[in-house]
């Protein structure tokens, strides 16, 4: 290796560290004020200052997932499944069957759709072998009194 490449690659080294450590420094100095700021809106507003720095956004980016300054999005989601109750679990009697054609076996499950306020419930029954929706009832409760068929 010549001499003049290894001395260029060790300034090559030290000059990106340095605008790493000034895009690391202006955005710890903007989520002081705004801590939750993701990344795009912080890209955008640094966008002048990083063009002089000639940093674009996929460079910002891996700079911020470098230093683990990337925030992890909120989940939200409602827990709906309570598996600690007082009622039977029954056995899971299709795990010895060998499912091999359609409408052999039918699964059947509830999940709960909408907001906390307005609560609905839908209940389908699949195929299991070609995963196709049988059948299906949504209704505002839990009773276990029996709809009109479903459809």
């Amino acid at each position: 290796m010549d001499r003049q490449v290894y001395y260029r690659s060790i300034r090559r080294r030290v000059i990106k560290q340095d605008k790493a450590e000034q895009i690391v420094t202006l955005v710890q100095e903007i989520r002081k004020s705004m801590p939750r700021i993701g990344a795009k809106k912080l890209y955008h507003l640094l966008l002048d200052k990083l063009r002089l720095m000639d940093v674009g956004r996929d460079k910002f980016l891996a700079v911020l997932r470098a230093n683990h300054l990337l925030i992890q999005p909120k989940r939200r989601y409602q827990v709906t499944t309570n598996s600690h109750h007082r009622f039977r679990k029954h056995q899971n009697l299709v795990l010895s069957i060998d499912i091999n054609r359609p409408e052999q076996v039918w699964v059947s499950d509830i999940t709960y759709i909408g907001k906390r306020d307005n609560p609905c419930y839908l209940s389908l029954v699949t195929d299991a072998y070609s995963k196709k929706i049988m059948g299906f009832y949504v209704a505002d409760n839990l009773n276990t009194e029996i709809g009109p068929p479903m459809r």
